[in-house]
């Protein structure tokens, strides 16, 4: 348990019976954000969502993550939700996977046989399913320098910023001159699982940009995107907020400059 803001309420309405709950409040490691190597951020599993947009570590190198983080719920849950609680629970609308995934962030996970690391693109399985065992504890996030020259989020939601996401896109670009050097596409609560659009990053890489090319970017991420109708939006209507996001979010990216 570290925030506890999904599974306390899951237990009251008796969806949840857990036999036993342990508590990783005073593993006083978890809860820090570091830098390693002069270059690797380490964010720990326990780090609040609050606590990510005032880190003047993230505020520097990666000012997108707070920006995912501002996004989230309310400031009374941003106090005590964490960051690595996000993750684990596999939310597909949640707001933090696409942004850390389009960064290349990876994840250590410790268990009884020992600790492994992985990109966090391969974690999520399906919706609230990830290969995450039984024995195992999501510790650490590493985001590995590179070469973006700028990156972002956007989301759309009914109401408010702190809603869920009827769709959200994030991207990291690698820019030189107004040519795409590098670019990474991650599509959230329009599939299964936060979603990678390849197709769409081979559009942009090696090109000149030019808004047509946006354009065209945003339309191949949205025929890769795997939306479903619900109360939220039709798939149809998510598909197109995704062609639209996409080319939103590219251009703030590549314009501003911020990783």
């Amino acid at each position: 348990l570290a925030g506890g803001t999904d599974i306390l309420p899951k237990m009251k309405q008796e969806l949840l019976f857990p036999k036993a709950i342990v508590s990783l409040k005073n593993l006083s490691g978890l809860s820090e954000i570091r830098v390693e190597n002069n270059k690797d951020v380490i964010i720990g599993a326990r780090v609040t969502h609050n606590s990510l947009l005032d880190s003047p570590v993230l505020q520097k190198k990666y000012p997108s993550i707070c920006n995912a983080a501002h996004q989230m719920a309310n400031n009374q849950v941003r106090n005590i939700g964490t960051i690595g609680g996000n993750i684990v629970n596999a939310v597909p609308s949640a707001d933090l996977p696409p942004i850390l995934i389009a960064l290349g962030a990876k994840i250590k996970l410790v268990g009884t046989n020992g600790e492994r690391v992985l990109p966090l693109e391969d974690f999520f399985t399906g919706p609230n399913e990830s290969v995450i065992k039984q024995d195992e504890v999501l510790t650490e996030f590493i985001i590995s320098e590179q070469p973006f020259t700028g990156s972002t989020y956007l989301k759309f939601a009914l109401r408010r910023s702190g809603a869920l996401a009827v769709a959200s896109v994030a991207v990291a670009v690698a820019v030189e001159g107004n040519t795409c050097q590098k670019a990474r596409i991650v599509l959230g609560a329009v599939a299964p699982t936060p979603l990678r659009v390849k197709t769409a990053e081979e559009v942009l890489t090696g090109k000149e940009i030019t808004d047509v090319l946006l354009e065209e970017a945003g339309s191949a991420a949205a025929t890769e995107s795997k939306p479903i109708s619900d109360i939220r939006g039709s798939a149809e209507y998510r598909r197109d907020l995704v062609r639209v996001l996409t080319r939103r979010a590219l251009k703030k990216a590549i314009t501003e400059g911020h990783v």
